[in-house]
């Protein structure tokens, strides 16, 4: 028999075949479980009542207590309505109104009957009404055992519709909290991690998170929760990481004297102490004998290219290919630029795959690289494609994963009978809470200072009243050699009012720097390739002044003549995106700056984005506020740890929970690693049986 919990939800007495598939369309609910773990999105105070003359907010559920003084009923074009004029102990009125169960309101409400309503309040004309409240009479509140906390949950209008309104969804779950016996809900943390981490047990937490007795109830019932929430999952990606490193490697036995020449005499730079240790780190994976597979973060400018390269040295000094992957063409091109200006005393063949390339160029390629001719070959997703065979790659890095899904990815590493080592590069500075979820199961270095000589960008908040101001700075620096980068939010390329936008900015630059003493440059998505890539090509050998561009130029250019970048209606743009569009400029060694334009009103977010990109360069600092601002959202590349959904967890807020539950999960699998331990029954079962875990949990990863 199996377990009820796994019990189809139309089973559930007083839910209707549509009911169920509502629920089922609108929310996944489909058995008992998905309803136990459809949770409260906040919860109500019941044991308070609140008076009419304070109220101040449409958004937040209130209780009133009092009597009717009025009812009347009122024809309308369709149907009627019934309004009633609500009072309160301190003699303040509030308008109530029903459109349906007219005849059986009218019946349940008797004068001088004192009477309890719970509802959102709605402002109108000024004046705050209830529509349709919960209403019963005082003695009956006081009996029901409603004063503690109530919870709500979201819906959503097609729900409503249904009676699935929170109270609606609340007296579902409440039904189905009758039903469930403390046996039906399997405890899967051991007792000593509910014991040290001081944890209800899941039965109390599961009845609790949904009918709290008190708010320290409902708190403990919370954390338990999402404890083992993050637990679970860090429990699959850690057992990754451990697999990973018992796995099989390329052997790289020394740097090889490839490497040693270039550092010692080619290399144009000294290196920074933190690119010196991430070498260290990743020199000591590659000599393991095990696959690296390293995440390397580092903010714009902070010379993740160089460490890659030097990593891809190594593997060429012990015989090996190396592979690089960018998301754009122009990227690719770029890296295959610097890399083979870089490499050219050495006598490396470096050759570069993209879509574009065809023909018998493309033919010699892939038949030079299948020989073993072919040194390092950069590319875009064409280095996936099947006929694109390596004689042996060694090392492989990846520019950007977060625009590559994880089968791409895997599809880069069975390009080689022995794993090859993986290098992933982002520029998106990540908060080590995010890191810890979405690339747990990979080990991460970070580049946390810039190359010396780099001044900060100066970033200054303008307001439209200030445009000619601007302009007259941009034309300073466009005297003094520099270019300038100005940037729309053209976020969706279909907005066409956003493309007239972008367009009247560029006609009117045009008016302000007329030809021929100015050149402007224009990109966006809708240009044909050929045309944009003529378009950045002008602006990359200094043949334009102005660049006018949507985000396409967020990543992959580097023209260290940039100086000023201007960056229109910025209050639309998120704050790693304003970051990443900022570190296009800053590249060379004069000043650089980053005009941020914005209209006089400002939401308060707004607000706090400008002022912190105004505060700080640190790209760490930014994803830390970023965080805290919108919560860990639909984040990028999450695809890296598989289907992550957190349904009770913030990463925002939750990093102590999360930092205990990694702790929690890297020990219990140093000592019971396939979970046959009879305390890990409980985990053992949640894997072999979830439905959205299929297989033994020696499979699930």
């Amino acid at each position: 028999m199996p377990p009820i919990l796994d019990t189809p939800i139309e089973y559930l007495k007083g839910i209707s075949t549509e009911k169920a598939n509502i629920l089922k369309r609108e929310k996944n609910i489909h058995t008992y479980r998905d309803l136990l773990e459809y949770y409260p999105y906040r919860y109500v105070d019941r044991s308070k009542f609140t008076l009419i003359a304070e109220l101040t907010d449409s958004n937040t559920f209130i209780q009133l207590k009092g009597r009717f003084i009025k009812l009347e009923e009122i024809k309308q074009v369709r149907g009627k309505r019934l309004v009633g004029l609500f009072q309160d102990e301190r003699g303040s009125i509030i308008e109530v109104v029903w459109f349906n169960a007219i005849k059986w309101v009218k019946d349940f409400i008797k004068p001088n009957e004192i009477y309890v309503l719970f509802d959102k309040p709605h402002l109108f004309n000024g004046k705050y009404n209830l529509t349709h409240p919960e209403i019963e009479t005082f003695s009956s509140y006081q009996n029901s055992g409603k004063q503690g906390y109530q919870a709500l949950y979201n819906t959503s209008e097609k729900m409503k519709l249904k009676g699935l309104d929170s109270r609606g969804v609340l007296r579902l779950v409440q039904q189905l909290l009758q039903i469930i016996k403390k046996e039906d809900i399997i405890e899967i943390l051991p007792r000593y991690l509910l014991e040290k981490y001081r944890l209800p047990e899941k039965y109390i937490s599961t009845i609790h998170i949904h009918q709290p007795p008190s708010l320290p109830d409902q708190l403990s019932a919370l954390r338990r929760m999402k404890f083992e929430e993050l637990f679970v999952l860090q429990l699959q990606l850690v057992r990754l990481r451990l697999l990973r490193t018992k796995e099989n490697g390329i052997l790289l036995p020394e740097v090889g004297e490839l490497f040693n020449i270039f550092y010692r005499h080619h290399l144009p730079f000294s290196l920074t102490n933190a690119q010196k240790r991430v070498l260290k780190e990743i020199r000591k994976d590659t000599m393991s004998g095990h696959q690296m597979n390293r995440l390397l973060q580092g903010d714009v400018g902070s010379g993740k290219t160089i460490v890659a390269l030097l990593t891809m040295l190594m593997g060429i000094g012990n015989g090996y290919q190396s592979a690089l992957m960018a998301p754009t063409e122009i990227l690719a091109q770029q890296h295959f630029d610097s890399i083979k200006s870089l490499v050219q005393p050495i006598n490396l063949r470096v050759e570069l795959l993209s879509g574009t390339i065809k023909g018998k160029k493309r033919t010699a390629i892939l038949q030079a690289l299948e020989n073993g001719e072919i040194d390092i070959l950069i590319g875009t997703h064409a280095l996936i494609e099947p006929s694109v065979k390596f004689k042996n790659v060694g090392i492989i890095v990846i520019d950007e994963q977060h625009r590559f899904g994880v089968q791409q990815r895997a599809q880069l590493k069975n390009k080689a009978m022995i794993p090859p080592h993986i290098l992933v590069m982002t520029a998106t500075p990540i908060p080590r809470s995010l890191a810890m979820v979405f690339y747990g199961d990979l080990d991460y270095s970070v580049i946390n200072e810039l190359p010396p000589g780099r001044k900060p960008i100066k970033t200054i908040h303008k307001t439209d009243a200030h445009r000619l101001s601007v302009y007259g700075f941009m034309s300073e620096e466009i005297s003094k050699g520099r270019q300038v980068y100005v940037v729309y939010p053209l976020i969706e390329e279909s907005e066409k009012s956003d493309l007239a936008s972008l367009m009247e900015g560029y006609d009117s630059l045009c008016k302000i720097f007329p030809r021929p003493q100015y050149q402007i440059s224009i990109v966006h998505g809708k240009m044909k390739s050929e045309f944009k890539d003529i378009e950045m090509q002008q602006f990359i050998h200094h043949k334009s002044h102005i660049m006018v561009a949507t985000t396409v130029i967020e990543v992959g250019v580097n023209i260290p003549n940039a100086s000023v970048m201007v960056i229109e209606n910025a209050e639309r743009f998120g704050l790693s995106q304003l970051h990443q569009l900022r570190g296009r400029v800053g590249r060379g060694a004069e000043q650089s700056f980053c005009i941020l334009m914005t209209g006089q009103k400002l939401s308060n977010e707004s607000k706090v984005r400008i002022q912190t990109m105004c505060d700080t360069n640190d790209g760490f600092k930014i994803s830390e506020v970023d965080l805290d601002l919108r919560g860990p959202g639909n984040i990028e590349g999450t695809q890296q740890s598989g289907d992550i959904q957190l349904k009770l967890s913030n990463l925002a807020i939750d990093k102590a929970i999360l930092e205990e539950a990694r702790n929690a999960a890297i020990l219990l699998l140093e000592n019971d690693p396939s979970l046959n331990l009879a305390q890990h029954a409980g985990l053992k079962y949640y894997f072999n049986h979830q439905a959205h875990l299929k297989g033994e949990w020696s499979q699930v990863l």
